[in-house]
């Protein structure tokens, strides 16, 4: 039976290459594949904060950068699973959002949606309207890498 799929957006430690991506590669919490990679459609405040350093997309549409990142397509227990992962709906909040495709290598035949003619595709991210005010002054990225030259490196809660 085809399970319903999901679009997901990845933009911080999700990425290939980065400290959580091992959670989207493990199949205990569901089924998550990669369907290319893309930005924001609008700018947002991509900003490093808290004592984690953490990578966090402030909700606040047409300030900060147009963010890239990852799109996955994922089933529905791995979208439970990234749920509880993001603290969602309290740490962060999943909303649908436009993402402008730049490389697409979507499941052939498959019925999941493709990009749209202008070349966009909706898919849920996870950002944040509960962030400390302060944060908006933060630096502003459009490429998450923990090991960036800004030097704040992702700190696992584990640590």
């Amino acid at each position: 039976s085809v399970t319903h799929m999901a679009r997901v957006f990845v933009y911080g430690t999700l990425k290939r290459g980065q400290p959580n991506h091992g959670v989207l590669r493990d199949r205990a919490n569901g089924c998550a594949a990669f369907r290319g990679r893309g930005r924001t459609l609008e700018p947002y405040p991509l900003v490093i904060a808290g004592e984690h350093n953490i990578p966090w997309l402030l909700n606040l549409p047409g300030q900060g950068q147009r963010v890239l990142g990852e799109i996955y397509a994922v089933d529905e227990r791995m979208l439970s699973f990234l749920d509880e992962f993001e603290g969602c709906p309290n740490m962060y909040q999943r909303t649908p959002l436009r993402i402008t495709v730049l490389e697409w290598e979507g499941a052939r035949g498959a019925s999941e949606e493709t990009p749209a003619a202008d070349g966009t595709l909706q898919c849920f991210v996870y950002s944040t309207v509960t962030y400390a005010p302060e944060w908006v002054h933060l630096p502003h990225h459009d490429d998450y890498d923990s090991q960036g030259g800004h030097g704040l490196r992702y700190n696992p809660r584990e640590n």
